[in-house]
């Protein structure tokens, strides 16, 4: 990563925009396994949700991911704070992070569109995991910015000038 201090207008809308699909999506999932299988069945029943939705909004979530990683890649980021396995925990989980924030919705991708039914599972013990990881990062970044009080939150809130 290159020497940032902290973050571009489009880096902020992507990471809060792919934050709040993935919360919504977690909670409008409701139905999604019953929903899946309708559809490789090609059968048709009540569902509690429009299935369409939670799909699409997966689909976002990927692109909005990937262009926030080429963006990463390009553009550089602020390192991670800290030092020795504080610094390697803030690193690795924001790789995981990542890894997740791919994983998960292609394979929702692959049971929706291939009809790779056992994909299924491995989706939402993953979408589980992401949300998990996602809370922990959530609940870090209030901790630097108002523990550690080293203004660690707000590179994500201004836009570096």
């Amino acid at each position: 990563m290159s020497e940032k201090s902290g973050y571009s207008s489009l880096q902020i809308l992507l990471h809060w925009s792919v934050a709040i699909l993935v919360v919504f999506n977690y909670f409008y999932s409701e139905g999604m396994g019953k929903a899946a299988h309708q559809h490789l069945e090609g059968t048709t029943g009540p569902l509690p949700l429009n299935p369409q939705i939670h799909v699409w909004v997966g689909v976002a979530v990927l692109v909005l991911t990937l262009l926030r990683a080429v963006l990463r890649k390009t553009r550089g980021a602020p390192d991670v704070p800290g030092e020795g396995l504080f610094k390697m925990a803030g690193l690795w989980g924001h790789r995981l992070l990542y890894l997740l924030l791919l994983v998960v919705p292609l394979l929702g991708m692959a049971v929706w569109f291939l009809g790779l039914d056992a994909a299924g599972d491995i989706h939402a013990l993953l979408a589980n995991a992401l949300l998990i990881l996602a809370g922990i990062h959530a609940a870090m970044g209030i901790f630097h910015q108002y523990v550690l009080k080293d203004g660690l939150l707000v590179r994500m809130m201004k836009p570096e000038r």
